[in-house]
C-alpha cells in the first residue's frame, strides 16, 4: 500500500501532463507461412540446380560401371553400394522426363535428402535414348553433397539405376 505523502509526491511530479488519446490500434503483422516455405523450397530448389552445369566434364570412365567416389572418402564406399549394402530411402523415376525436367526433379531429390537427414537414394534413369543415364552422373558429381554413386546392383535397378550416397 502507497502511503498519502507518496501518492502526492507522483501527483505532483505529473502535474501539467496531458491524458494521451489512445484511440487507434496497429494489427500484428500476419505473417503467411504457406508462402514463406513455398518461397524457401524455391529458393533451396534453385541453390541446388546452381550446382548442375551441363557443360562440366567429370573425368567419368562410361564404359565401365557409373561410379563416383568424392576425394577424400573411404574407397570402400564403392565396394559396399555395388554389393547393395545401402538401401536406398527414396526413389526417382527419371522415366519420361527432359532433361529439364530431370535436373529439377534430381535438385528436389537432393534437396529433401537433405531436409529428411535420408543417407541413400536411388535414381531410376532408365534405358531409352541413353541422354539421362550418361548425363545424371555428370550432375551428380558436381554437387557438394553426394558423397558417392554407383550404378545400382540388380535388386534396386541393375543398369537403369544409380544409388547415390548424400551427407545428411
Amino acid at each position: 500500500m502507497l502511503k498519502d505523502e507518496d501518492i502526492n509526491l507522483f501527483r505532483e511530479s505529473i502535474k501539467g501532463a496531458k491524458k494521451l488519446a489512445q484511440n487507434t490500434f496497429v494489427a500484428p503483422k500476419k505473417v503467411n507461412v504457406k508462402k514463406k516455405s513455398e518461397q524457401r523450397e524455391i529458393r533451396e530448389k534453385s541453390d541446388t540446380l546452381f550446382y548442375f552445369s551441363d557443360e562440366y566434364e567429370p573425368l567419368l570412365n562410361e564404359e565401365d560401371a557409373v561410379k563416383y567416389l568424392r576425394e577424400g572418402e573411404d574407397t570402400y564406399l564403392l565396394k559396399q553400394l555395388r554389393r547393395g549394402d545401402f538401401s536406398p530411402e527414396l526413389f526417382l523415376d527419371l522415366h519420361g522426363l527432359t532433361k529439364e525436367q530431370a535436373k529439377l526433379e534430381l535438385a528436389s531429390l537432393i534437396q529433401a535428402c537433405l531436409d529428411e537427414h535420408v543417407y541413400c537414394a536411388s535414381i531410376m534413369t532408365g534405358y531409352g535414348t541413353y541422354t539421362l543415364k550418361r548425363q545424371i552422373p555428370r550432375w551428380l558429381v558436381q554437387h557438394p553433397n553426394v558423397r558417392a554413386l554407383h550404378r545400382a546392383p540388380k535388386e534396386w535397378g541393375g543398369d537403369a539405376a544409380i544409388l547415390v550416397l548424400i551427407d545428411s
